[in-house]
């Protein structure tokens, strides 16, 4: 190699720290005392890359200043940090049957209601909740109030999904009969996105939400339905009965809890009983 060459790379990783080992234990533990989340110990590199860019954003040279920024739990890079280092991976009707077996088990009951109320817990970009009020909407039109609650803890995701806006792309795979009852397709300078239509915006109420409060600003009303897919499995054990208790008190009897598809129940004292395919219905807990 040409000492240029070699000047170069010097140039290139000048100032760029590693994460320690012991540094990432560190925020790992106060990931999962702030917000549940349990990383894997492997993700060292992960963690590494995208908190990256926050030491360049903040101007910090070292891993250790970054953990000590977040030493108050008030600190206001906590938003930032959480942001960072969680995953949001979603598209519309995403395990489709849980929608379609949803209207099934609400359907019968609908005659006796005043109002349906569904959470989607663990929101991310807003995928999960548009496609609930559409299919809701379509199958119930509007005789009968609707009212979704969708929360994240991640403020940038859920930036993304009040806004309703989205690349067209994300919509190739829907039929058109969809497109066409929940969309708008843009033009001008938003051409090549779609807008959802807001008579199924207008069904959500977006929220910022740390399942690990003490307090859940969800409203005193029980919920028909919880969505919290793809969510527990962040959490280690203790946490996810913890959830599972508190949901179950949310949920009216005989209400729907929607899990991802490797989060099954396997402990009946929870007050749940398996319906199929990651679907629960709530059961009275014995006294």
């Amino acid at each position: 190699m040409s000492r240029s060459r070699s000047v170069d790379l010097d140039a290139l990783t000048q100032g760029r720290e590693q994460l320690s080992p012991a540094t990432f234990t560190a925020l790992r533990d106060l990931l999962h005392a702030h917000s549940g989340i349990a990383l894997a110990g492997h993700k060292l590199t992960m963690v590494q890359s995208r908190l990256a860019k926050r030491l360049r954003a903040l101007g910090l040279q070292t891993y250790e200043e970054y953990l000590r920024r977040l030493e108050n739990p008030e600190a206001p890079e906590w938003p930032e940090f959480i942001n960072a280092l969680t995953t949001n991976l979603t598209s519309f009707f995403r395990e489709g049957h849980h929608f379609t077996r949803l209207v099934e088990l609400l359907k019968p009951t609908l005659p006796s209601r005043r109002r349906l109320r569904i959470w989607s817990a663990g929101c991310s970009t807003g995928e999960e909740p548009y496609t609930l009020a559409m299919t809701l909407l379509n199958a119930f039109g509007t005789a009968l109030p609707i009212e979704i609650l969708a929360t994240d803890l991640d403020t940038a995701v859920l930036a993304t999904a009040s806004k309703g806006i989205y690349p067209e792309a994300r919509i190739e795979d829907l039929d058109n009969e969809w497109k066409r009852f929940a969309f708008l397709r843009g033009r001008g300078e938003r051409e090549g996105r779609v807008c959802v239509r807001p008579e199924v915006r207008d069904l959500i109420t977006f929220r910022q939400l740390n399942l690990l409060d003490a307090e859940w600003p969800v409203g005193s009303e029980p919920f028909q339905a919880i969505f919290c897919r793809n969510v527990m499995i962040y959490f280690d054990k203790p946490t996810q009965r913890k959830l599972l208790r508190r949901f179950h008190g949310l949920l009216e009897p005989e209400g729907l809890l929607f899990v991802g598809h490797s989060e099954a129940l396997l402990d009946p004292a929870l007050g749940f009983r398996s319906l199929g395919q990651t679907i629960y219905r709530r059961k009275e807990l014995a006294p």
